[in-house]
Formats: structure tokens, C-alpha cells, sequence
């Protein structure tokens, strides 16, 4: 099954592409927020792609509470489920951003560079954990 890692912020959604398959995710695009102005280019993106799910970055705080941030997300993600016609699924959040500007640092990448990009990354981290996480759980059905 193909899906879709979305890390929503205030100014741009991160976007990343996974396959249940390969249980690779892969940075894809970045679109401006807000992400309900933007539906009809997600939209072509579930089509393109055949996506079935969208996986949802849930920025929780650090004790692991949903705040604002939390809420506006959850908010966006009930607008897009009546849009969509896709599963949608959350999946904590916490510290992806900072994990991407870690690794893309560490590639050479500019601050620069990294500022019109660390959303997809921030993304892929966020879908591949969620990929990972799957292993997991039907690993341990299985025993």
C-alpha cells in the first residue's frame, strides 16, 4: 500500500512518499501552508502516487501532550479526511524537524539550502517511523 508522510506546519507541509512494500520513505515535495488551501495539489498527489493512506506528523509537546500545534493539526486532518478519500493515521512528531536539519547538516547540506527542504526530510523521518512501527506490530502478531 502506498502512503503519504505529511509534516504540517504553519508555513509548509512537508511531504514524503512509503510503500508498505519496500517500507521505504522517501522525501517528496513541499507545499505552502495552509494545507486546505492546497487539497487540490495533495489531492493530485493521492492520485498520481495511488496513495491509500496519509500518516500525519502529530507535533505533541514533549511530555508527550497534544497542545495547540496538536489541535490545529488534528483540525486540518478532519478537513482532508472529507476530502480524501484515503485512511488517514497520526504518528508523534517529536523532534523530526530537529533530526532532519541533524542529518542534512551532516550530508553538507547549507542552512540555506536546508530551508526550502527540511519539511520533506522532517516527512520521510516521520513516515519511515511509521513503516518501522508496522514491522514491528506485525512481527509481534505473528508470534
Amino acid at each position: 500500500m502506498r502512503m503519504l508522510g505529511l509534516d504540517i506546519g504553519e508555513r509548509r507541509i512537508g511531504v514524503a512518499l512509503g510503500d508498505s512494500r519496500s517500507r521505504i520513505a522517501t522525501p517528496l515535495c513541499v507545499l505552502e501552508a495552509p494545507l486546505s488551501a492546497k487539497a487540490a495539489d495533495l489531492e493530485s498527489l493521492v492520485e498520481e502516487y495511488s496513495v491509500r493512506r496519509l500518516v500525519i506528523g502529530l507535533p505533541l509537546t514533549l511530555g508527550g501532550q497534544e497542545g495547540p500545534q496538536a489541535r490545529a493539526v488534528r483540525a486540518e486532518a478532519e478537513r482532508l479526511a472529507r476530502l480524501l478519500p484515503v485512511e488517514t493515521v497520526f504518528m508523534d512528531e517529536r523532534l523530526t524537524s530537529a533530526q532532519a536539519n541533524r542529518h542534512m547538516s551532516a550530508c553538507g547540506v547549507s542552512q540555506k539550502k536546508r530551508r526550502g527542504s527540511v519539511d520533506m526530510v522532517a516527512a520521510a523521518i516521520l513516515l519511515q517511523a511509521y513503516l518501522d512501527s508496522t514491522v514491528i506490530e506485525e512481527d509481534a502478531n505473528e508470534g
